[in-house]
């Protein structure tokens, strides 16, 4: 799972220093639109800032085996009850190099179909399931109104991908 490694490093300049690195196994992340246009988000607790965040569906790399695409499709499921006929990648990014290697792999989710939610875990158990306007949820991230990094990266790569 996630772990931390002390490295000692020399820069280019020949001084020397140590930093802790959070070794992670990657996340992926999935921006669902349904055919009205409309991103389907969740807004759930998040012990760090002790607050809910409204959110893209995401997840943690944990499953053996599991390629992104499942860990995707699985996380959908989990969280916001949906299954989707197409996944397109639409970007990776590095949610924090200062301390953490963790890339997120963003996929687009289209052709959607409820299934409903199979929460894992008490802050999915109480997570509420909204639905914006994708140009209303980019209007969000511009105001600072939407502040997760991930979700705001998979909303503004989202409306890329749809032209606006």
């Amino acid at each position: 799972m996630v772990a931390i490694d002390r490295l000692h490093f020399t820069s280019h300049l020949g001084a020397t220093f140590d930093r802790e690195i959070v070794r992670h196994p990657g996340a992926v992340a999935v921006v669902p639109v349904d055919d009205q246009g409309q991103v389907v988000l969740i807004r759930q607790f998040r012990a760090s800032v002790g607050a809910p965040i409204l959110e893209i569906t995401a997840g943690t790399c944990d499953v053996t085996g599991e390629d992104l695409e499942a860990t995707a499709r699985r996380e959908l499921v989990e969280e916001v009850g949906l299954e989707a006929r197409h996944l397109e990648l639409l970007g990776i990014f590095m949610n924090s190099p200062g301390y953490c290697d963790q890339r997120t792999h963003v996929f687009l989710a289209t052709g959607l179909t409820d299934v409903g939610r199979a929460p894992e875990g008490p802050e999915e158990v109480e997570a509420t399931v909204e639905r914006l306007d994708l140009g209303e949820a980019v209007s969000m991230v511009l105001r600072g109104d939407l502040i997760d990094g991930t979700t705001a990266y998979g909303v503004l790569m989202a409306a890329r991908h749809y032209g606006r």
